[in-house]
């Protein structure tokens, strides 16, 4: 293989990339509102030569390169988060700016610059003939992951009827190779209260008192250590292989779980009352050896939930958002951890073309460098659509993307154009070095589904 060719084409295609990437970002984009970039897509995939592109009937954008029978995919979400509090952002986040080194603008890292390095991928693979015999490429710019990580892929799964050998994730990952992530799940406590005239509170039976006892005990999870003598055990628990002997390595690997009240409701008749129900949202990461079950189990066991028993539901959200197509397909908050043999196949393949293009470090523009001095292999802090694609599925999946973690749903955002180029290559060389036969064992760790009726 001409790898050097392979950095020549991607580096002329610089120029290509930002103008692309600018297009989009200048496009709101918010989960449920992808229409306009996702059209964009396609007009670009098009005017590349892709040999199809289309659009399911979810709304995510579908571009194939070659006829094989097999399947290797590139997938980046192309919603975005909102922008927050617009006086934080220094610029307009849609229209933006641009320099010789970086792209301002929402969704540039996150993960707008992954779907056009992914695109131009595929277009350098066609040109230099580097797309195996047998094989086709998919590009997919999937939505709906900034409201529910992974729902894309439950759906390009099960009802596309789309399984590829191998995805290779463009989400941002500051020069690295990721090989996994924490799974996460989305909670609801609810609690029942007694309301009455706030001049006599003691007739009622305030759920708001119940609650706060409740989440400065949900607190404690998350903060407190895991001594003997410790009546609610801190989650860095599962670090500890007395609490977890099986996957205490795979959890140190990926790091701790969290849990963090992130909502709050309430009811009352109105505020000269006392509150008759409250409830609040509790975002919780989950490492290696936490499942779904066990994650709401340690919820109710807590002794402020025990102590207020049947007045107390502890559930898992669902979500059913319709699309931007106006299709609406339901799934549970659960979104499993997962996590890769550093050997296997498909991670080594990004390794291989990293290291025979650029060698085995990571690179980037020299304002980016601070955040990469680790390990090229490595794993996210975030979780991404491979919760579904490996985490639900077992399909192998690996993550190399342009821009930075820290620049997620951040103000001023920006990605590195040098990012871009870099991305395209190693996407454009890739799949030449893959050694895989589609069989392999590559899971060190993997969450699964639920037992519920979700498929």
């Amino acid at each position: 293989m001409d790898f050097e060719a392979i950095k020549r084409a991607a580096q002329g295609y610089e120029a290509d990339m930002s103008r692309f990437l600018r297009d989009l970002i200048a496009i709101p984009s918010e989960s449920c509102e992808e229409e306009g970039v996702i059209k964009r897509t396609i007009a670009e995939m098009e005017k590349l030569g892709f040999d199809k592109a289309e659009i399911d009937p979810e709304g995510n954008a579908l571009g194939w390169m070659g006829t094989g029978e097999k399947i290797i995919a590139f997938d980046g979400h192309i919603d975005t988060v909102g922008i927050g509090n617009i006086s934080n952002w220094t610029e307009d986040p849609y229209k933006g700016y641009e320099t010789e080194d970086v792209i301002y603008g929402r969704g540039g890292s996150d993960q707008e610059g992954g779907v056009v390095s992914a695109v131009y991928g595929a277009k350098i693979m066609k040109d230099l003939g580097l797309i195996p015999a047998g094989y086709r490429i998919l590009v997919a710019a999937t939505v709906q992951e900034e409201d529910c990580d992974g729902l894309c892929w439950q759906y390009i799964h099960n009802e596309d009827g789309i399984t590829p050998e191998f995805v290779v994730s463009t989400e941002p990952t500051d020069g690295g190779i990721y090989r996994g992530h924490r799974g996460r799940m989305e909670i609801r406590v609810d609690v029942k209260g007694v309301s009455c005239h706030g001049s006599a509170p003691e007739r009622g039976d305030n759920a708001i008192y119940k609650m706060a006892d409740i989440v400065q005990q949900v607190r404690a999870l998350n903060e407190n250590g895991d001594e003997d003598s410790t009546e609610i055990k801190g989650l860095v628990k599962m670090l500890n292989p007395k609490y977890n002997p099986e996957h205490y390595e795979d959890a140190r690997f990926l790091g701790r779980g969290t849990c963090t009240v992130s909502q709050i409701f309430y009811t009352s008749p109105s505020r000269c009352a006392v509150a008759d129900s409250c409830a609040v949202s509790i975002d919780r990461r989950m490492t290696a050896g936490e499942t779904w079950d066990s994650c709401l189990e340690e919820i109710r066991a807590l002794p402020a939930v025990q102590k207020y028993g049947e007045d107390v539901k502890v559930s898992m959200y669902m979500y059913d958002r319709p699309a931007w197509t106006g299709l609406k397909y339901e799934t549970e908050c659960y979104f499993p951890t997962w996590i890769n043999k550093e050997s296997a196949p498909h991670v080594q393949a990004l390794a291989d073309a990293h290291k025979a293009l650029f060698g085995p470090e990571r690179i980037g523009h020299p304002g980016a460098m601070h955040l990469r001095k680790r390990p090229l292999i490595d794993k996210w802090t975030f979780s991404t659509n491979g919760v579904s694609i490996q985490g639900r599925y077992g399909i192998p999946c690996v993550g190399f993307g342009p821009g930075a973690e820290s620049q997620a749903h951040a103000p001023n955002e920006i990605t590195w154009k040098q990012d871009l180029v870099t991305c395209a290559a190693v996407y454009a060389a890739c799949v030449r070095l893959y050694k895989g036969r589609g069989d392999e064992d590559v899971c060190e760790y993997r969450g699964g589904k639920t037992d519920n009726n979700i498929k």
